[in-house]
């Protein structure tokens, strides 16, 4: 019974630092920097210590369309969506900080993924 215990308390080996990762992800680049800026701080009014925000490769997917359904193969058009991503590093959150960040209202178009490392 003692090794289940041990296996469900799962704790960062003395050497290494609790963090949470959050990657946010948008395709307006304002309304990015916007929302970094608010989750930034929110983990600075609870004395957090912060890493970023770190801006990742904007991942651009483009697409070819022909102009006319019929005729002229030839004419196409080339559109195009980019995608703006940012990581922000939270060392040793506390409880606090952790149900602040859950509450915090974001606008729309803007994903998160928190992971705790």
């Amino acid at each position: 019974m003692a090794e289940a215990t041990n296996k469900e308390t799962k704790k960062a080996p003395a050497g290494e630092i609790a963090k949470l990762r959050i990657r946010v992800r948008a395709y307006e680049h304002k309304i990015l920097d916007t929302s970094v800026k608010q989750i930034i701080d929110t983990a600075n009014r609870f004395d957090a210590t912060v890493v970023g925000p770190i801006p990742l490769p904007t991942e651009i997917k483009k697409y070819t369309v022909n102009r006319s359904t019929f005729v002229h193969k030839d004419a196409r058009e080339q559109f195009e969506m980019r995608m703006h991503k940012r990581v922000i590093d939270i060392e040793n959150p506390s409880a606090k900080v952790v149900e602040a960040l859950t509450n915090l209202s974001l606008p729309s178009g803007v994903s998160i993924d928190v992971k705790m490392k």
